[in-house]
């Protein structure tokens, strides 16, 4: 019950902080820049406010400091703190767009040294504390294998950057990185209270509510954006989940979208410095080549959340070995 009541509370939160903080963004001049290199029929999103995501990471923390009363397991507050350290960078990335009126904030180097080092001193602080350790969970074949503290760790920061980052690379149309994000929050939260770990599962069951209010303000056409603080946020919170439960391999099935986006990247960079100018893809990530086959925002919304849905039920199935 007192997961269902988080929710609730992380939803009606998330619904009035959206209420007070729109006005707050536009007033702020908080806008979305459009990239010259993106589709050029995004142009009229030009201006829509960013940094939304304030709203369900605001709702998230709240609902955890009302419920530490009642708590005896804490490492929700690991998670969320990393949750926060990512969402700052992202925070730090909107506002240099927002100051200079541009596209791009940090660049690619200052991000990837921020996420490196967060990653680094949260996996070391986890590990001394007993809150983690170092075996590497099979989904579906339910075995386990302990790695080198040292190996896991530097695994551990790879996986980390990587999922962030791929999160963050989702969210390129109305509604996508939340709605694909909602689903792995459920499963999150219900394997958390499967695996007893009803403290930890508060987090994640008030994203499911901070989200679904978000959803409300981000559906197409977009009220607002979560922008980088909100997407890194949200990234930092799906890899810090999979490994609080000792799970990091069952990213590759809750994270199927992610992967998805960042792999139509590569491959299309990749292909057009091979071939010297051609395009694998229309145009990636692969929600813009969707776009550019004619699919409208809502439908590959649809899809995309549909396809995450599917491989997190496909998690839930692949860890009931260990849940058993």
């Amino acid at each position: 019950m007192k997961i269902w009541i988080t929710g609730a509370i992380g939803c009606a939160l998330s619904a009035i902080f959206g209420y007070f903080l729109l006005p707050v963004l536009r007033a702020l001049k908080a806008g979305q820049s459009i990239r010259e290199v993106g589709p050029t029929w995004h142009n009229y999103k030009a201006g829509t406010p960013m940094m939304g995501g304030l709203m369900f990471i605001a709702a998230a923390l709240v609902c955890l400091l009302i419920n530490i009363p009642g708590m005896t397991d804490y490492t929700a507050f690991y998670v969320l703190a990393l949750g926060l350290c990512f969402g700052f960078i992202g925070f730090l990335d909107d506002f240099t767009k927002v100051r200079h009126k541009r596209n791009l904030g940090l660049t690619s180097i200052q991000k990837a040294l921020l996420q490196m080092a967060v990653s680094a001193v949260f996996l070391y602080a986890m590990y001394k504390t007993g809150k983690m350790n170092t075996h590497l969970y099979i989904p579906f074949l339910n075995v386990r294998f302990d790695m080198n503290p040292i190996v896991y760790i530097f695994f551990a920061m790879f996986v980390m950057v990587g999922c962030v980052n791929s999160v963050n690379l989702t969210d390129g149309i109305d509604g996508l990185s939340s709605s694909v994000t909602l689903p792995v929050m459920i499963f999150f939260t219900a394997a958390s209270v499967a695996l007893g770990r009803y403290d930890l599962a508060l987090l994640p069951a008030a994203l499911v509510g901070g989200l679904i209010a978000y959803l409300f303000y981000n559906w197409h056409p977009a009220k607002v954006f979560m922008g980088d603080t909100g997407s890194l946020f949200l990234g930092g919170i799906v890899a810090t989940m999979a490994f609080a439960l000792e799970m990091p391999l069952i990213l590759v099935l809750v994270g199927f979208v992610y992967i998805c986006e960042t792999l139509s990247d590569i491959i299309q960079v990749s292909y057009f410095k091979l071939t010297h100018g051609k395009r694998f893809f229309k145009m990636a990530p692969i929600h813009h080549h969707f776009e550019k086959c004619g699919w409208k925002e809502e439908k590959i919304v649809l899809v995309f959340s549909s396809v995450s849905a599917i491989m997190c039920i496909l998690a839930w199935v692949s860890i009931q070995g260990l849940i058993g």
